[in-house]
Order: C-alpha cells, then sequence, then structure tokens
C-alpha cells in the first residue's frame, strides 16, 4: 500500500506544487515589473510638484510682470511689495501669487516674510492663516538666516503658518533687491504632503497603504499613516523582502526614495485554491491506491504466508511436514530454495548432534590429561626429596626452580601478570641455566621499587633472557652479565634487557626476529616472533620490541608497553 501511494501520490505531488511555486515565482516577477512601473511614473509626477516649488518661488521673487516697462517700476511686483508695501503693491503681489497657485490644484501656500520693516503677505486658498505664528522664532528659519545659502527645502513637517497645522514640504529662498542686492525679505512656497494623494490616485486602495517615501536619514517623508511621517523607516514599517515584493525608486529632485510593496499572501491567494485542489487529489489518489494494494497483496501475499509457515515448522524441527509451493514466480524460487536450505540445514543438526558427542568424549579425555601435570609436580618432587636426602645441593636447586616455573607456566588465572611475578619466574630459569653453566651467569636488576607492582604480560621476558644466553654469552670466555632495567616513559614503560655478549650483525637480528634457522646452531629465534605478536595483540602496533647489536659489545632489547597498574 505504502509502495502504491508513493508511485501515484508523489509524482503528482512534486509536479503540482513545481506548478504552483513556478507560478508564483512568475506572479511574483510581473508584479515587481509593474510595482516599479508605478513607482517611477509616481515619481515623475512627485518630481513635477517639487520642482514647481522651486520654479514658483524663483518666479515669484525674481520674475517679471504683465506690463515690462522700460524701468524696473512694475517689473517686480514682489519686490515692490517688499521695498513699498502700500495697498496697491500688496493686491498685485497678492495677485500674481494666487495665480501661481491657482495654476497647480490649489495645494500651495505662499508666505511672504518681509524683512525691510513691512507686513507679511500670507497666500492659502483652502487654510485660514495663524497670524500670531512668528516664522522668526523658528530654528531653521535662524540657521538659514545665519548661512549664505540661497534656498532651503525642509522636509514633510507641521505646517505652524496655519491654523490647521497640515503636514507640508517647504521651499524657502532669500529675496535680493535687483538693483542694490539689499535682502528685502524670505517667501516660502508650502506644499501639503497630500499632494501625494493626488498623485497616487490611480493606485489601488490596498497600494496606497503601502507607499511610501523615505528621505537619506531614514525617516519617513510620506505615509497615509501620518503618526509614522518622521519616524525611523527601518524601526517602523521596513517591509520584509521575503515576505513581500518591494520595489524602490529614488526621486531626482530630493535625496528622496519609494517605496512600494505587496505582500506575498496576496499574490499567492489562487495558490490556497490549488493546495485545496492537491489535497483532493492526493484524496482519490489514496483511495485508488489502497485498492489496488490490497489486490496485490492478496496476490503476492498468499505464497509468502505459506513460506512462512514452512519456516515456523523448520524452526521447530518439524523438517518431514514442510509444504511444497507451487508458484512460477520469485517466492516460487525462494521457496525451492528454501526447501534445499532447510534440507542442508537437517544435515547440518544432525552432524551437530554427532560433533556435541565427540565433544562430550574430548572434555572427558582433557580430565584425565589434567591428571599428568600433578603427576610430573610430584614426581618433580619426589627427586628434589632424594636429592636432598643425599645433599645434592644443586639438584634440589634446580628442581625446585624447574617446579617453580611449571606452576608459573601453567597459570590459568589470565594473561597479565606483575612484573614481581615476571622477575622471579626469570630468576628461576637462570638459576636452572647457573648449573648449566657453571654459574657464570651474573643477572643485574635495576628497578623502581614502585614499579614492581605493574602489570605485564605472561612468558615474555624468559625468551629475551634465553636468547641473551645462548647467542650472547654462551661463546664467551669470562662471566657474562644480563642486566634487566625498567623505567617509565610518559604513560608507558621500557623493559631493557642487555648482555655483554659477542653481539648480533643485522642478518643475525633479523633472522631472530623472523623466527628463521640458524645455520650455525639449528635452532629457531628463541620465541622472538611470538613475544612480538603476544605484545601487539595485546596492546597494538605502536608497542614490541625492538633490537640493537653491534658485534663485540653485545645486544639490547628494548620492549615498549603501557604503563597498568591496579589503579588502571
Amino acid at each position: 500500500m505504502i509502495i502504491c501511494i508513493i508511485v501515484i501520490i508523489l509524482p503528482v505531488f512534486v509536479m503540482t506544487i513545481n506548478s504552483y511555486y513556478s507560478s508564483e515565482r512568475l506572479l511574483a516577477q510581473n508584479y515587481t515589473k509593474l510595482l516599479g512601473d508605478l513607482a517611477k511614473q509616481t515619481n515623475i509626477r512627485i518630481d513635477e510638484f517639487l520642482k514647481e516649488i522651486e520654479k514658483i518661488s524663483l518666479l515669484a521673487s525674481n520674475g517679471l510682470s504683465n506690463n515690462l516697462s522700460a524701468t524696473h517700476e512694475g517689473s517686480f511686483p514682489i519686490q515692490d511689495f517688499l521695498r513699498d508695501g502700500d495697498k496697491q503693491h500688496e493686491i498685485a503681489a497678492y495677485n500674481i501669487l494666487m495665480n501661481y497657485i491657482m495654476m497647480k490644484d490649489r495645494v500651495f501656500s505662499i508666505y511672504l516674510y518681509n524683512l525691510n520693516g513691512g507686513e507679511d503677505l500670507f497666500v492659502s486658498p483652502h487654510q485660514p492663516i495663524d497670524p500670531n505664528f512668528k516664522v522668526a522664532n523658528e530654528l531653521w528659519f535662524k540657521k538659514f538666516m545665519h548661512d549664505d545659502d540661497r534656498t532651503i527645502t525642509l522636509t514633510t513637517r507641521m505646517d505652524e503658518q496655519l491654523k490647521n497645522n497640515i503636514l507640508a514640504v517647504s521651499h524657502a529662498r532669500k529675496i535680493h533687491d535687483v538693483t542694490s542686492g539689499k535682502l528685502l525679505g524670505v517667501i516660502v512656497v508650502s506644499i501639503d504632503i497630500k499632494f501625494i494623494e493626488i498623485v497616487n490616485r490611480n493606485l489601488q486602495e490596498g497600494l496606497r497603504s503601502r507607499f511610501m517615501i523615505i528621505d537619506e536619514n531614514d525617516k519617513i517623508v510620506y505615509n497615509v499613516n501620518e503618526r509614522l511621517i518622521g519616524t525611523l523607516f527601518r524601526d517602523n514599517v521596513r517591509p520584509s523582502e521575503t515576505m513581500n515584493v518591494v520595489v524602490t525608486s529614488p526621486l531626482s529632485q530630493q535625496k528622496w526614495t519609494t517605496y512600494l510593496y505587496m505582500p506575498m499572501d496576496e499574490l499567492t491567494a489562487d495558490g490556497k485554491i490549488l493546495g485545496r485542489n492537491l489535497v483532493t487529489l492526493a484524496l482519490v489518489m489514496f483511495l485508488f491506491a489502497a485498492i489496488i494494494s490490497i489486490f496485490l497483496s492478496h496476490v503476492i501475499t498468499t505464497p509468502i504466508k505459506k513460506l512462512l509457515r514452512n519456516i515456523a515448522l523448520v524452526e521447530k524441527g518439524q523438517f518431514e511436514q514442510i509444504e511444497h509451493i507451487r508458484s512460477r514466480d520469485e517466492i516460487g524460487h525462494l521457496s525451492i530454495r528454501f526447501n534445499k536450505m532447510s534440507h542442508e540445514l537437517k544435515r547440518l543438526v544432525e552432524r551437530i548432534q554427532q560433533e556435541e558427542i565427540e565433544k562430550a568424549q574430548a572434555e572427558m579425555r582433557a580430565l584425565h590429561d589434567q591428571i599428568k601435570p600433578h603427576f610430573l609436580y610430584n614426581t618433580l618432587g619426589s627427586v628434589k626429596w632424594i636429592a636432598s636426602m643425599q645433599q645434592a645441593d644443586k639438584i634440589v636447586e634446580m628442581t625446585d626452580a624447574l617446579i617453580s616455573m611449571l606452576r608459573y607456566a601453567t597459570r590459568s588465572d589470565g594473561t597479565l601478570v606483575t612484573i614481581r611475578e615476571e622477575i622471579d619466574n626469570i630468576t628461576n630459569y637462570v638459576t636452572i641455566q647457573n648449573v648449566r653453566y657453571y654459574g657464570c651467569i651474573q643477572m643485574r636488576y635495576e628497578i623502581e621499587d614502585r614499579l614492581m607492582g605493574y602489570h605485564m604480560p605472561k612468558m615474555i621476558l624468559q625468551p629475551l633472557v634465553e636468547n641473551a644466553i645462548f647467542h650472547g654469552l654462551a661463546e664467551l670466555e669470562e662471566d657474562g652479565v644480563i642486566t634487566i632495567r625498567i623505567q617509565p616513559r610518559d604513560s608507558d614503560i621500557t623493559i631493557e634487557v642487555c648482555d655483554n655478549g659477542v653481539g648480533m650483525d643485522h642478518h643475525a637480528i633479523q633472522n631472530i626476529m623472523e623466527k628463521k634457522l640458524e645455520a650455525s646452531s639449528g635452532t629457531t629465534g628463541i620465541g622472538l616472533q611470538n613475544v612480538q605478536r603476544r605484545i601487539q595483540l595485546h596492546f597494538g602496533k605502536p608497542y614490541g620490541i625492538q633490537v640493537a647489536s653491534q658485534m663485540g659489545e653485545g645486544t639490547i632489547f628494548t620492549i615498549l608497553l603501557p604503563a597498568i597498574s591496579d589503579n588502571r
């Protein structure tokens, strides 16, 4: 059922999801292009309005009237008003300013501040003027008067010259006398920030709420929500580019940037319908797969169940009751192989039973063989007693050492012994050899007492001492000395077996380590290869035996072992 569901539903699911996300990406790309075009068109209109502010202030302060004369009289009505603020000049100045306002959708307000001692002039088509407001007290005005700049543009702020305190963008220009250059006044052209709503009247209602203008300081210049104007863009309404289609476009007149975005959820509204269709399709496919799988499972599992029954019979040892499966498919072939395997298993069980009988007999023989070491110990004890009675001290000493070595070698309480036990075994071995070599072998031990309790593999020093005696000291005419030196090295210990014998060349060392026959003696390498293999099986490749020798100067066998104490 799982296979059928996967085979049917997975391709449909993959293709549907792929189509869904491909459509989503294409839709996002198209909306990105559309929003980009809308933002550019909106920026063009906004730039036109901002350009008109500057143009109005320029023409109003320096522009000519319709009655151009040979003299300056009547050619500069704004400057004439600032120089001589009589009623006639006031009317002329008011008319020309009102003409400018009427041509631009009446969203402008113009304030003419007289610095020549005369009256100020305010022109606003819709909003009432607040005559009590003193622009001279404003920080921006003081700074503007102090600087040498001719013009200044103020970003979105509260226009306090109007009683309604609307939000506006303002442009201020200093007016100088064309003849004397004297500063006569300042003209301020204020445009209601709602002019952007006039620009965006063609946008959908949803897009208007997602249209923003940000200045170079990342402050919001325009937003439908006026409470956000003047706040930082990144701290409030900056849209996430992963969750929205976001387009930006800079303005040419100001260092402002327009943001227009649309949430991805709105773009993918149709995807929810596609998702519901996908679920419906998956359910239909699931039911279809369930029906097909039930039919197929009946066809497939019937011979498998028979095979399982045969396996159960084999588990119980009832090989004769196995049922033959008559099927020509893979299950039939598997059944034939299983029947053959069951016959082989029957033969194997019978053979194991026979081997168990033979094993029991072998264990009985092993119990009888255990009598032999005890017989040997008793015999050696008798030899020791007879030698003692006959005052053969050397035989007593040699027999006692041999008995200790045999007991040490046949111990079965583990593969690791203490260094003290291994040294005692060497002492017994050298005692036997000194009987043979008439006491010519001297042993020296350079071992710290604290190291005597450390553990090492059993029977690894005796082959080295034996090699030193047979290959190093046997040909000496004087007494030979064997030194066993044990020292700590970091977390390891080193055991050196040194002799002052004749030494060995490189070929002889290689023969001993590789356990090859020696032509001179006909003996093998006296178990050194076995010692090396045992050490590395116990502790790994970094540990083992190294040999250093020079002809006529003796031989040094060095064993590297891990320091194993009772505390580890």
